[in-house]
């Protein structure tokens, strides 16, 4: 039988959230409900409000989450009901083009729920990304669930599900960071810490952090950046250029989504570097760059999708470094909320308060 819980949901363009009846049937072949344990406030989910993903309103908004699994439909072997999971939003096919030339972290035919999880009156619902967890228990497919160590904090591995492995995959996965390479990270939010801690981690010996807060740049310290600039007071580029011996930066990874913070990382990096996009722009962003430069610098101008991420290969790996103490999970978790603290969330975000709001159930 279908059960009724209490969610978040996003009803219309700009207003604010709700917290309301959510209908979520039980999982049909393929899928599995979980039991939400807690789920990030990520910047996705202020995007979709403001309508800035599509307007298939409303939403269930939520993704960042880890929770135990409830029950699973018929052929569902991979998970069952009692484990741990992270929930995903790259749940791979095994049968696309990009799956088929062994590169599954870039599937194509990702899989979400079949079914709909709905309001009372019956209207369907859109989950953020998929998945849909500022909600008690929410409807996914069962490749969205990654089994984990039962021991780790629902609230610190939960952020794996988008942000945190955002960041920490541009770096490790899509710039290919290495020992002794020099690493930029533009933008020190979730995303950009995650990218200095995954680039320390992966062997970097010099981390330059760049952002226009003080604040944000004190964080990206505790996570691994062996220097800061200050780009409201610096130029962000000679800053670079100077602590890396005049020659630029291995690896630039630009975290904000701005025309011009990704200029500065084409600009920053060495010759035959890499430049890696992992802040997210919106639709009418453009950018102008002499082609001359393009070919004559060479090296790489990469987007990172998710990390490159393989959830079933890199969760584990990055819980069991948490585990180790080796990837502190927990600094990136500013505050615990209720359910219904969603919208002033949101407000903390905007105000550069907070690196994750996350909503304990």
């Amino acid at each position: 039988m279908s059960q009724t819980v209490k969610g978040v949901i996003a009803r219309a363009k700009g207003a604010p959230v709700e917290l309301v009846d959510i209908v979520v049937p039980d999982p049909g072949p393929g899928e599995a409900v979980v039991k939400v344990e807690a789920c990030g406030v990520c910047h996705t989910d202020l995007h979709y409000r403001e309508g800035g993903i599509n307007d298939e309103f409303p939403f269930l908004l939520g993704h960042e989450a880890a929770g135990t699994v409830e029950a699973v439909g018929e052929g569902v072997t991979d998970v069952e009901p009692g484990d741990f999971v992270i929930l995903n939003w790259r749940a791979v096919c095994g049968q696309c083009r990009a799956c088929a030339k062994g590169k599954p972290w870039y599937c194509f035919n990702t899989a979400n729920a079949t079914q709909k999880m709905t309001l009372t009156d019956g209207t369907e619902l859109s989950p953020a990304l998929g998945i849909g967890a500022f909600v008690e228990k929410t409807l996914v497919a069962a490749g969205q669930c990654t089994k984990v160590d039962r021991e780790a904090e629902a609230a610190a591995v939960g952020l794996l599900g988008c942000g945190v492995m955002a960041g920490f995959g541009a770096a490790v996965n899509t710039g290919g960071v290495g020992r002794g390479d020099s690493v930029a990270v533009i933008g020190c939010g979730g995303v950009g810490n995650a990218a200095i801690a995954g680039a320390s981690i992966a062997g970097a010996t010099r981390v330059i952090a760049v952002d226009v807060d003080d604040r944000k740049l004190a964080h990206a310290k505790d996570f691994g950046a062996t220097h800061t600039i200050n780009s409201k007071t610096q130029d962000a580029v000679e800053e670079i250029r100077a602590l890396t011996d005049g020659f630029g930066a291995d690896v630039v990874i630009e975290a904000v989504g701005r025309p011009e913070t990704y200029e500065q990382a084409f600009y920053a990096r060495d010759l035959a570097g890499t430049v890696v996009l992992v802040g997210v722009p919106t639709p009418d962003m453009k950018i102008e760059l002499p082609l001359i430069e393009v070919f004559g610098r060479g090296g790489a101008l990469k987007s990172s999708w998710y990390g490159d991420c393989l959830p079933s290969r890199d969760f584990p790996m990055l819980v069991d470094l948490y585990r180790q103490g080796r990837f502190d999970l927990d600094a990136f978790v500013t505050e615990k909320i209720g359910i219904g603290d969603v919208e002033a969330a949101f407000d903390k975000m905007h105000g550069g308060d907070v690196l994750r709001s996350v909503v304990v159930l």
